[in-house]
C-alpha cells in the first residue's frame, strides 16, 4: 500500500465554468425547501442553474405524473447534500424555506383545491374524449364513403361499416391513460418576493457537530478547486469526486473525512484501500487543518493524503 500526501487538481478544461460567467449569471436566489433534514429543490429552473452554475448534482427522488409506480426513472424534487445546501445559503446563492405544516385551515383549502382539481380534471376528459368520438367517426365516415364510391365494393362490409358507425356512441372507450394532462413546472408569487423569503427563511435543522463540520470544510475545499461531488456511501466514504460533470466523467477519488487528531485503525485503512482499489478508484483521506486564533493563515486549509492498494509483495 503506498501512502503519498497529495492535493487533487482539477483541469482548467475540465469546468466549463470561469469567472467572466460566474459574472453573467443571474443573481436571483435559488429557492431550497428543508423538509425535516432533507434539502429539497422543487423548480426545474432551480435545479438546472445549481447543476449548470454551481456544480450541484443532487439525486432525484420524486415519481413521475404518468408512472407513478416504479423507481427506474424519478422526477422532482431533487434532494441534494447538507453541505451543498449550507454553502449555498452561505454564499448568497439559495435561501433555504421551511416546510409548513398544514394546519386545519390549509388542510381544508387543499381539499377544497384537490376537489376542483379533479373535477377539471373530468371535465377535460369528457372533451377529449368527444374529440376522440369525433376523431373516429370522421374516420369510419371516410372508410364508408370510399366504398359508396368504388362501384366494386361489397355491400356486406359497407353495412358493417354503417353499423359500426351507429353503435360507436355507446362502445367507443377512451382510456385515461391516453388522458393529456398539463403538468406545471414553475409558479408564480412569493417565489420572487425578498421580504417574504426573509420572513420564512428556516432555522438551520442540520447538525453543527465536529464530523458535519469536518465534512463541510472538505466539500468546500474541493468545489473551490473545481471538483463536483457526490454522496459516497455505497463505496464507504463521504464523497465520490469528480473532475467534471458526473455525466461525462467517472469518479476518481472516494473522499473519507476525518478530522485531523483522530486515529484510524490499520485495518480500516487496509479495508478502505482495498476497497477503492476493487472500484478502481483512489481513496483520498481528507483532513481540515486545525486552526488556533495564532494562526489564521490556515483556517480553511485541508491535508489530503491518497491510499492506493498495491497488494503484498
Amino acid at each position: 500500500m503506498d501512502w503519498n500526501a497529495t492535493e487533487p487538481v482539477s483541469s482548467d478544461c475540465v469546468d466549463g465554468r470561469n469567472e467572466s460567467d460566474e459574472e453573467k449569471t443571474d443573481h436571483q436566489a435559488v429557492n431550497i425547501t428543508l423538509c425535516g433534514s432533507a434539502p429539497l429543490l422543487w423548480r426545474a429552473a432551480d435545479i438546472r442553474k445549481c447543476r449548470e452554475e454551481f456544480g450541484v448534482v443532487g439525486n432525484l427522488v420524486g415519481s413521475l405524473a404518468r408512472q407513478p409506480r416504479q423507481n427506474v426513472r424519478l422526477g422532482r424534487p431533487l434532494e441534494i447534500l447538507q453541505e451543498e445546501t449550507r454553502l449555498l445559503v452561505e454564499t448568497g446563492k439559495a435561501t433555504a424555506l421551511r416546510h409548513q405544516e398544514l394546519s386545519t385551515e390549509n388542510k381544508e383549502s387543499r381539499l377544497k383545491a384537490v376537489e376542483l382539481y379533479k373535477a377539471r380534471l373530468e371535465q377535460s376528459y369528457e372533451e377529449q374524449r368527444a374529440l376522440a368520438l369525433e376523431e373516429k367517426k370522421a374516420v369510419l365516415q371516410r372508410v364508408m364513403d370510399e366504398k359508396q364510391n368504388d362501384h366494386e365494393g361489397n355491400d356486406g362490409a359497407e353495412q358493417a361499416v354503417r353499423e359500426r358507425l351507429e353503435c360507436l356512441e355507446k362502445s367507443f372507450l377512451f382510456p385515461r391513460s391516453a388522458l393529456a394532462v398539463q403538468l406545471c413546472t414553475a409558479r408564480a408569487g412569493f417565489s420572487h418576493s425578498p421580504e417574504e423569503h426573509a420572513f420564512l427563511t428556516a432555522d438551520w435543522p442540520m447538525p453543527r457537530d465536529k464530523r458535519a463540520e469536518t465534512r463541510f470544510r472538505v466539500y468546500k475545499d474541493l468545489r473551490r478547486k473545481g471538483f463536483y461531488l457526490t454522496a459516497a456511501g455505497k463505496f464507504g466514504g463521504d464523497y465520490l469526486v469528480y473532475p467534471g460533470d458526473p455525466l461525462r466523467f467517472h469518479a476518481h477519488f472516494i473522499a473519507l473525512c476525518l478530522p485531523m487528531e483522530e486515529t484510524l485503525p490499520v485495518y480500516d485503512l487496509l479495508v478502505i484501500a482495498r476497497l477503492g482499489s476493487n472500484v478502481k478508484k483512489t481513496v483520498l483521506l481528507c483532513s481540515p487543518w486545525e486552526t488556533s486564533d495564532d494562526e489564521k493563515e490556515t483556517e480553511g486549509k485541508v491535508v489530503y493524503s491518497s491510499l492506493q492498494w498495491s497488494g503484498i509483495v
